[in-house]
């Protein structure tokens, strides 16, 4: 799971690095291993700045003073696949044909057939194990084909359909021509989020592309769009021009997308996330009453910050029990989940969370989390809860138990570190020390979500039935995976600093 923004600004003498950089504060939760900036500035030249960190600790105002340009494309990142290695932070450039900039979030089911074609027949060199450089190196190739000293428009979308032919999987992408504009679009099925909005300045129109709607509210730019399944958009200095290049796809956005990873001041796909996750509490406090009883002895009911706060306010008002704020919660620490690595997520739920101890001693205690992944978390959760005096701990989750790897975009672990993974609920509490657990009915997370945009059907809710909306998955493909995200094969990967060949500009430190 990762963040894009691009942005082009009417004043060509203005800077478009001060924007990217605020976008990129915003979209922090979608990626904290690694951040980067590129920009285009005078007769089509690239300025860039990369590297692993949060992106406070990548850009320091020297270095995006050094950031020239009045047009851009940013990225944070959290790897699914390959490795954090730095010279996988995004974006990516190549110089042939044209110069162009790409920034991706998603994942590519098939990666494996793409390399061989780049490697056997468009001999294109790709320098690092990400799917994202892969989608540029295809869509250079058929780019490239138009032969031409310039391109257009009808080239960059010929080019454009040529990559939703050969690509399969979820994505979102942002990207930049040299001296042309930028570019966006998203897959067929609609998996990953994308959206574009236009602000106006003393010299035009300003516009700028994002993952979530939140960064373009922030910084001004309304109107917005979002980027249709299988459409693709091209911003110049002229305006906006888009075009369908893929039809007849099933619009399948990623559900786990309003469960988990998108801020609740987003609106995604015309559903706010904010107001499906109190649907999600509404269902879940159902879930609850059916599990535990019109007479449940819970005494109070405490959200796991911050993604379930909404959820656990409505269950708490649905059940008239009383809530309260039982863990303090240290912002400067990341988001457990996307963490690399088993090790660094226990260590981190301790050094992120601290119990309130009045909230838990001698209390019965209903806690509410957006979902149970590995366990790890949860497991680190209660425990903190008994140790602060509680005398039940029960656990209910507004996602559904989570047994099969997410392919599109999200680090999912391994079948086997999931804890619900051939286990029963009961099973899964025991794994977790809760002496109940309490899962959303897959159902009425679906009804949460898409009773407020009537127009999405289905949702791609893969990481619960084990079916992908893509088609192509077998088990080889879930063998790569595993090899490619389980916690210790991760770890013996990472490359060493003095291995890893990458771009490096003059003003970087």
């Amino acid at each position: 799971m990762c963040g894009i923004t691009a942005v082009i600004l009417a004043d060509s003498t203005a800077s478009a690095s001060a924007e990217l950089y605020e976008a990129l504060g915003l979209l922090q939760h979608r990626g904290q291993d690694a951040a980067g900036i590129i920009t285009c500035g005078h007769k089509g030249r690239l300025y860039q700045c990369k590297g692993n960190g949060m992106v406070r600790d990548v850009f320091e105002p020297r270095q995006l003073v050094g950031l020239q340009g009045s047009l851009g494309v940013g990225h944070v990142r959290y790897p699914t696949a390959g490795t954090s290695s730095n010279a996988e932070a995004q974006p990516f450039y190549v110089n042939s044909p044209y110069g162009i900039v790409f920034a991706h979030n998603g994942n590519l089911t098939n990666s494996k057939q793409l390399r061989n074609f780049l490697d056997h027949e468009a001999h294109r060199h790709v320098n690092t194990d990400s799917d994202s450089e892969l989608l540029l190196n295809i869509f250079a190739d058929h780019l490239n084909k138009t032969g031409k000293f310039r391109v257009n428009e009808d080239d960059i979308f010929s080019a454009l359909g040529g990559v939703y032919k050969q690509c399969r999987g979820g994505y979102a992408c942002v990207g930049m021509i040299a001296g042309f504009g930028l570019l966006g679009f998203r897959d067929p099925n609609g998996i990953r989020p994308l959206i574009y909005g236009e602000r106006q300045s003393s010299e035009g129109k300003d516009y700028m592309m994002a993952s979530e709607s939140v960064v373009l509210e922030a910084l001004g730019f309304t109107s917005y769009v979002d980027v249709q399944p299988g459409e693709a958009v091209i911003i110049t200095k002229n305006g906006i021009t888009k075009r369908q290049c893929v039809t007849g796809n099933p619009f399948t956005p990623d559900i786990f997308e309003y469960v988990y990873f998108a801020r609740p001041d987003s609106i995604m796909d015309g559903v706010s996330v904010y107001k499906a996750r109190l649907a999600m509490g509404e269902a879940l406090a159902e879930a609850v009453l059916r599990k535990l009883g019109k007479h449940m002895d819970v005494d109070v009911v405490i959200p796991v910050p911050d993604t379930s706060r909404s959820a656990a306010l409505q269950v708490s008002y649905k059940l008239n029990i009383l809530y309260r704020e039982g863990f303090i919660k240290n912002r400067y620490i990341g988001r457990t989940f996307i963490m690399p690595g088993q090790q660094l997520r226990k260590k981190s739920v301790r050094r992120k969370l601290n119990p309130m101890h009045m909230e838990f001693h001698d209390k019965n205690v209903l806690l509410v989390d957006d979902s149970i992944v590995r366990g790890t978390t949860s497991q680190e959760i209660i425990q903190m809860a008994r140790d602060a005096g509680a005398k039940k701990v029960y656990f209910a989750s507004c996602a559904p138990p989570i047994r099969y790897p997410n392919v599109y975009g999200i680090d999912m672990p391994t079948r086997q570190e999931l804890v619900a993974w051939n286990r029963t609920d009961d099973e899964v509490a025991e794994a977790i020390g809760a002496d109940c657990v309490i899962y959303q009915e897959l159902r009425d997370l679906v009804q949460s979500v898409a009773k407020f945009n009537p127009q999405i059907s289905q949702f791609d809710v893969s990481v619960f039935n084990g079916c992908y909306v893509t088609g192509d998955i077998d088990e080889e493909y879930f063998l790569h995976l595993e090899r490619l995200r389980n916690d210790n094969t991760r770890d013996s990967r990472e490359p060493a600093a003095a291995d890893v060949i990458g771009l490096h500009n003059s003003f970087q430190s």
